[in-house]
C-alpha cells in the first residue's frame, strides 16, 4: 500500500528534487540548489542523467562525474562530428572531487565544484559553482582552492586547484563567436552501448545503424598508439586547437577529424616563437620527442608556457608518457595522417 507523503516525511524519506526547468532558462542562480537538480545528499533528480566519455579531459587527477538533463519530451539530434545537437533547455553538468587517497579511488571523496553549461534561448551559457559550507555556489570570478590527498604513490600531495572564471570557460568553449559544449561528441560518447542507450530512452534522434565514430580510450593498451595519442590531443588540446577556435590562428589543430600532418604539428614551425617554444624549432620533431615543443609545453607548469593553459596546476605523468611514446614511434617522413576517430559499428 502506498503511504502519504506526509508519511514518508515523518519517516524520514524527503521527497525527490524537482527540476527548476524555467529558472535554468532565464537565471544564473546564486546556488546550485535552486536548480533541482540534485538533492541534499547529491542524488541526481529524476531524468538527470549520468553519461562518460571514453576519454576525458586532465584535471589535476580530480575524479569527475557527468550528467545531462533534457526538458521532457525533447531530445538531442546524433552529429558524426562536432557536439550532439542539444535542444534549448539543455542542461550539461560536471562534478569535480577529490579522493582522500588516489590508490583508493571513488572513495572518501571531498566535493570540489560543479560546472553547468545550459542551453539557453540565446545560446549556452558556463556556470561554475564551488562547495562553501556545505553548499555550491556560484564563483564567476573562479577561486583557488588548496586540495589536500595522497598520490598514485602514497605520498602526500597539496594542489593549487583553479575554478575557472567565465572568461576562461569562454576560452575553452569556444567555436567561433558561440560557446558550444566539447566532451559529448558521437565519438567519445560511443564506448559500443550509450548511444544506443539514449537512442532507446528517447534521448537521441537520427542514430545512424552504422559507421559511427569512435574516439579510443587514451589509456585502453589494446588500442593503436597513435588512436590513443590522438584522443588524448583531441580532448586536452582540440578544444582550443581548431579551426574554429581560441587557437585557430597557431595553424595547430588538434581536433579529432585533422589529417593534416603540419596542422598536426608534424615538421610544423610555430607561429610566434616566444618562450613557449623553449627555443626549439618544430611543434612536433619525428622521432625526436624532447626536441618537440608540444611535448615541452606538456611538461610545463609555468604559465605562459604550459599546455593547456587552463584547467590544471599539475603535469599529467602518463599523458606526457604517452605523447613522448607517440612522438619517438614516429618516422622522419611521416604518411598522411589518420583522423582520431575511426568509424565504428553501433553494437546493433
Amino acid at each position: 500500500m502506498k503511504r502519504p507523503l506526509a508519511a514518508l516525511l515523518l519517516l524520514g524519506a524527503a521527497p525527490a528534487p524537482h527540476v527548476n526547468a524555467d529558472l535554468l532558462r532565464t537565471t544564473d542562480a546564486p546556488r546550485l540548489a535552486d536548480y533541482g537538480l540534485f538533492d541534499a545528499a547529491g542524488r541526481p533528480a529524476p531524468g538527470v542523467q549520468r553519461y562518460t566519455l571514453n576519454t576525458p579531459l586532465f584535471s589535476d587527477g580530480a575524479e569527475k562525474t557527468r550528467y545531462v538533463w533534457l526538458p521532457p519530451g525533447t531530445r538531442a539530434d546524433y552529429r558524426a562530428s562536432g557536439p550532439l545537437a542539444f535542444p534549448v533547455g539543455t542542461v550539461l553538468v560536471k562534478r569535480f572531487a577529490f579522493p582522500a587517497d588516489a590508490r583508493a579511488p571513488g572513495t572518501n571523496l571531498t566535493p570540489i565544484e560543479t560546472r553547468l553549461l545550459i542551453h539557453r534561448p540565446a545560446g549556452w551559457v558556463a556556470l561554475s559553482y564551488v562547495e562553501e559550507g556545505g553548499e555550491a555556489v556560484l564563483k564567476r570570478a573562479g577561486k583557488r582552492v588548496a586540495v589536500s590527498t595522497t598520490d598514485a604513490a602514497g605520498r602526500p600531495l597539496t594542489i593549487d586547484y583553479a575554478v575557472p572564471n567565465q572568461n576562461q570557460c569562454k576560452t575553452c568553449h569556444q567555436s567561433g563567436e558561440a560557446i558550444t559544449p566539447i566532451g559529448p561528441t558521437a565519438a567519445n560518447l560511443n564506448d559500443g552501448r550509450q548511444l544506443l542507450q539514449w537512442q532507446a530512452s528517447g534521448r537521441l534522434a537520427g542514430l545512424p545503424a552504422a559507421g559511427i565514430p569512435r574516439l579510443a580510450r587514451w589509456d585502453d593498451a589494446a588500442a593503436s598508439l597513435d588512436a590513443r595519442a590522438r584522443a588524448y590531443l583531441a580532448v586536452n588540446c582540440g578544444h582550443c586547437h581548431n579551426r574554429a577556435g581560441f587557437a585557430s590562428n597557431s595553424g595547430l589543430w588538434l581536433d579529432p577529424d585533422e589529417r593534416e600532418p603540419a596542422h598536426i604539428g608534424i615538421n610544423k614551425r610555430p607561429v610566434a616563437a616566444g618562450r613557449g617554444s623553449g627555443g626549439l624549432e618544430f611543434s612536433i620533431m619525428p622521432g625526436q620527442p624532447d626536441r618537440s615543443i608540444l611535448l615541452h609545453r606538456m611538461l610545463s607548469s609555468e604559465p605562459g608556457v604550459m599546455m593547456p593553459q587552463f584547467g590544471r596546476s599539475l603535469i599529467h605523468a602518463e599523458g606526457v608518457a604517452l605523447i613522448r611514446k607517440w612522438i619517438a614511434a614516429m618516422p622522419a617522413d611521416p604518411a598522411p595522417a589518420a583522423p582520431a576517430t575511426a568509424a565504428a559499428p553501433s553494437g546493433r
